[in-house]
């Protein structure tokens, strides 16, 4: 009867929680305190890996808290098999037992069931030999009984709280996704909510770009591998499976993966879901996780719902951008307009100023134009100012910025360019005018180009742009199809 009450007070104290680790560490205490049990742990059994792994344990030998067993392997594993207790009065002469304390002399494993299903063991290991009668092992079945129950309840309540939050996430992802339209911000904000909703340690969000993914954006606890924006073929794995498949791809351990593939120096296990809206692949979502083989399938219905509400919104965000872009492209020649100009060139400055590394203006003008019109007509001007804004903007630099800035007059911003270089810049540019053959003209088509730099003719904007116009009036007074300096450029030279 004393046994009894105990096993009753135990079976109270630990359905009195929800809390799953509250409910393993009471379980763990009953069994160390009222049966004396020097050395007792909790296995649970991950049915999709089949393999039993240490929950929570009191007494074992540092580091053996951190194995893996087979469903079938050990005394445990025998337990989950049978679906029944497993008693060895003498672990030395039982070819099952893994060692789990140096201490341990008798072990008795006793399988946690649930309906007819076994989801963890029980272990309970004592430093004596034929430790456990018969009494002992019936009370600790039945008290492994309420434990499964416990155990259970805590899994479906921390089931469904999880849930909810994942709920909120997709909620708030959704939320922001209509009140966040700058797609930086955006992707920023997206991999913070999942990263906290999911509980993993890293979320990053790679974009498709010229046949490459481009990392736009990660948050998390996880040290990168990576400088900002890289660049990642498609043809690597995973991706090439992600995206040709356009299915999720889970990677259970990645520990032994050089950092090049893992992205991140920690991750050991990683999920990438493809980003597709309208049947268009657009990116793949990843998340991180410190621990090999951190995530289940069971996952995959929320986290897919997630991505499919990202891929929306990077999509409705490229649709912002691209308007935005067209009020800042010319219409007639696609390249961008004055507007546009008016705005980089106050950022080109600012950079130039904070890093030191220079820019440069310069101002072009196609030469005799209005007689140009005149003799061959509007269309056929038209499709010279086309041509010659294709050329500027073919023979200059990606982070160089060509604008039409009105008429037949064009702006350069050069990025990170001091004035010999600029000036070298517009000789080019010059010369393959000079030599390209436009179609319906029977004459050449010339340029004239003012150069002006940062801070040599220049520290602010109209400063710049005036001494470019400068060398351009310059250039047209020497006699056209030339380039020339800032006069401020000429004044130094010349040592006036």
């Amino acid at each position: 009867m004393p046994k009894i009450a105990v096993l009753y007070d135990a079976g109270q104290a630990i359905l009195s929680t929800f809390d799953l680790d509250e409910v393993l560490q009471r379980i763990l205490g009953i069994a160390h305190d009222y049966f004396h049990l020097r050395n007792v742990a909790i296995l649970l059994l991950d049915k999709e890996a089949q393999q039993l792994y240490v929950r929570s344990q009191v007494g074992w030998d540092v580091g053996k808290d951190r194995i893996f067993l087979g469903a079938t392997q050990g005394i445990t594993g025998a337990a989950v098999s049978k679906k029944q207790p497993v008693y060895a009065p003498d672990v030395s002469q039982d070819p099952r037992y893994i060692c789990a304390a140096q201490s341990t002399r008798s072990e008795l494993a006793i399988p946690l069931m649930l309906r007819d299903e076994a989801v963890g063991v029980l272990d309970c290991q004592s430093d004596q030999l034929d430790h456990f009668d018969g009494e002992t092992i019936e009370l600790l079945t039945l008290f492994s009984t309420q434990a499964s129950i416990a155990l259970e309840n805590a899994r479906l309540y921390s089931l469904e709280r999880r849930r909810a939050r994942q709920l909120e996430a997709i909620n708030t992802i959704a939320q922001q996704s209509t009140a966040v339209m700058e797609l930086e911000e955006l992707l920023t904000r997206v991999c913070s909510v999942i990263q906290k909703a999911f509980q993993v340690s890293q979320v990053s969000l790679l974009l498709r770009e010229d046949g490459d993914l481009v990392m736009r954006a990660h948050h998390g606890e996880l040290t990168a591998c990576f400088p900002p924006a890289s660049r990642f073929p498609v043809t690597q794995k995973p991706w090439t499976q992600v995206m040709a498949s356009s299915g999720t791809v889970i990677e259970k351990d990645l520990s032994a993966a050089p950092e090049s593939f893992r992205l991140f120096k920690e991750s050991a296990s990683r999920m990438s879901i493809p980003l597709i809206s309208f049947g268009h692949t657009l990116g793949v979502l990843t998340l991180h996780s410190s621990k090999v083989n951190a995530f289940r399938a069971s996952e995959l219905q929320s986290l897919e719902s997630v991505a499919d509400i990202c891929a929306n919104s990077i999509q409705n965000a490229h649709y912002v951008e691209r308007v935005k872009q067209l009020a800042y492209l010319d219409g007639l020649t696609g390249i961008f307009n004055r507007r546009f100009f008016e705005l980089r060139i106050m950022e080109e400055i600012e950079r130039a100023r904070r890093y030191g590394t220079g820019m440069a203006v310069m101002m072009a003008d196609i030469d005799q134009f209005k007689r140009l019109n005149d003799e061959f007509g509007h269309l056929l001007g038209d499709e010279v100012l086309r041509q010659v804004s294709s050329i500027f903007h073919q023979q200059v630099r990606k982070i160089d910025v060509v604008c039409r800035y009105g008429g037949e007059e064009f702006a350069v911003l050069l990025t990170q360019t001091n004035a010999e270089q600029a000036l070298t810049v517009a000789e080019k540019l010059r010369k393959t005018v000079e030599q390209w053959q436009f179609p319906g003209v029977p004459r050449t088509i010339t340029i004239s180009a003012g150069v002006a730099a940062f801070p040599l003719h220049g520290k602010n904007r109209d400063e710049l742009v005036r001494a470019a116009d400068c060398g351009l009036y310059a250039a047209k007074q020497a006699g056209r199809n030339r380039v020339c300096l800032s006069n401020v450029a000429q004044s130094t030279a010349s040592g006036n």
